[in-house]
């Protein structure tokens, strides 16, 4: 890995929030309610490159209504967490990725490409800054300090071509279980409405209008009691997507793990690859296909398929207990968890909070 050109320097040490609120705060963080005292940032200028990276006090930032970003969505983000070992190191999880990903997205929506070396120099600068919101964990937590890098055209024009600047931010936020009830079977509402993304568009790409176009598909899954919405594809409305914001993988009784491929309406999800390695050192033999939503009913009706889970930075390995559809629902095996998905969370989890051996050399020290 090269030297970063940007160094993200601390303007301003000092911290908005006490010792006795900040620990409050951890004792019970839910998910992306409470921010921490600082974030990183950097803009981007056509004629100039990348330049004016700092750490900053995190509040509220000033645009113009005429930024790019609130007319035409020239915007991506990424996802992925700090975790406080034992001996009280911060480590993050195969962060080259998300800035591969990122600088993917980048193309993608006509936004500068951020450098891997930069990408990460501007995580290790928020959490050195933010290092006391790192929770403290035992064998059994999963806090963590969730990071989001964050990149908009904030130029002010109102033309329509790729913005000429934009800026970059890292937020970060202390997280507990991403869904209230924890680690407990989903069960996930199959939207025959409407489409998370199509051939051709955004739909590999880690782009705030990919959620929105999901919202209301979330809104028709608890309108059915259900946790989670999954998506089919666009063209055919039969073949398995995605979930909001989830990957999706079968098991089935003969050891096969199968998970839709990817076919550039999928975001590729850096969970997702983890598990399928993780999965083929198991035993398991991943498979990536198209998968029918109508055949993979008939597979869990025959018991073909025994296990299900959707997965993501957020939720990390969810267990999908049933799905329900028009005209009725189907279980997934016996409605648990399945010892399957249940041990390649504990392996995942444990390999990030320094439990076990990094043995694929997957984690990155940030303090």
């Amino acid at each position: 890995m090269t030297a970063s050109s940007l160094s993200f320097p601390q303007q301003d040490a000092a911290r908005r929030t006490s010792d006795a609120d900040r620990a409050r705060i951890l004792a019970a963080p839910g998910f992306g309610e409470h921010f921490t005292d600082f974030m990183a940032h950097a803009r981007w200028r056509r004629d100039g490159g990348w330049g004016d990276d700092e750490v900053v006090p995190f509040g509220p930032i000033r645009i113009t209504p005429a930024a790019a970003v609130l007319h035409y969505a020239q915007e991506i983000f990424e996802g992925l967490k700090a975790f406080r070992h034992a001996d009280g190191s911060v480590w993050t999880f195969r962060p080259e990725k998300n800035a591969e990903r990122f600088a993917a997205s980048a193309r993608r929506l006509a936004l500068p490409e951020l450098t891997v070396e930069d990408f990460i120099a501007s995580l290790k600068a928020v959490v050195a800054a933010d290092e006391p919101w790192v929770p403290v964990v035992d064998e059994t937590s999963e806090a963590s300090l969730y990071l989001r890098p964050v990149m908009f055209a904030s130029e002010e024009f109102l033309g329509v071509r790729a913005a000429h600047m934009a800026d970059y931010y890292v937020i970060a936020s202390p997280a507990g279980d991403y869904f209230p009830r924890g680690v407990q079977p989903l069960v996930v509402w199959v939207s025959e409405s409407y489409a998370r993304a199509g051939k051709g568009g955004t739909g590999q790409a880690k782009c705030g209008g990919n959620y929105a176009s999901s919202l209301l598909g979330k809104y028709e899954a608890a309108e059915h009691g259900a946790d989670e919405v999954l998506f089919l594809d666009s063209e055919t409305h039969t073949a398995i997507d995605e979930l909001s914001g989830m990957n999706v993988f079968a098991i089935t009784k003969d050891g096969e793990i199968r998970t839709p491929a990817l076919t550039g309406s999928i975001l590729e999800g850096v969970t997702r690859s983890s598990i399928l390695r993780l999965a083929e050192d198991r035993g398991l033999r991943p498979v990536e296909t198209r998968l029918v939503m109508s055949e993979v009913l008939e597979s869990l009706a025959s018991g073909e398929i025994v296990e299900m889970f959707a997965c993501g930075t957020a939720a990390v390995i969810t267990p999908i207990g049933a799905f329900r559809f028009d005209g009725g629902e189907q279980v997934v095996g016996d409605g648990g968890s399945g010892e399957h998905t249940l041990a390649l969370r504990r392996e995942l989890t444990d390999i990030q909070y320094g439990r076990i051996e990094d043995r694929h050399g997957w984690l990155t020290r940030l303090v």
